[in-house]
């Protein structure tokens, strides 16, 4: 099992800046794909942006150029820096671990995240 704990939500001004953290822990050797997912609320959950095994990494349009994955091997943590922030990038904000072709997935217990206009 892996368990995911996210950090580092918090309320932010319009045009400013959060990092958000993903620490992984138990069994993470085989995990190779890891994504921020968000939900707002009223909204569908929906993906953010995602990193892979490979470092291959891919984001929602509505934040492309604005937020940033990457990853701490060393410390089994996944970032999601996240610049010029709008109101509408308000939401829950999700952890998600996988193994590509399996069924098995870990989602963290989420980090708010608000932005105020």
């Amino acid at each position: 099992q892996v368990q995911l704990v996210e950090s580092g939500g918090g309320l932010v001004q319009a045009g400013g800046s959060l990092r958000l953290s993903c620490a992984a822990s138990g069994n993470t050797f085989s995990i190779n794909y890891i994504g921020w997912f968000r939900q707002a609320p009223g909204k569908q959950r929906e993906l953010v942006a995602a990193i892979r095994g490979d470092g291959d990494t891919n984001y929602a349009d509505s934040v492309k150029g604005r937020f940033t994955i990457s990853r701490d091997n060393a410390k089994n943590t996944v970032y999601l820096q996240m610049n010029s922030l709008k109101p509408e990038d308000t939401a829950d904000y999700y952890c998600n671990a996988r193994r590509l072709n399996t069924a098995y997935e870990a989602w963290g217990q989420g980090t708010q995240v608000t932005v105020s206009s």
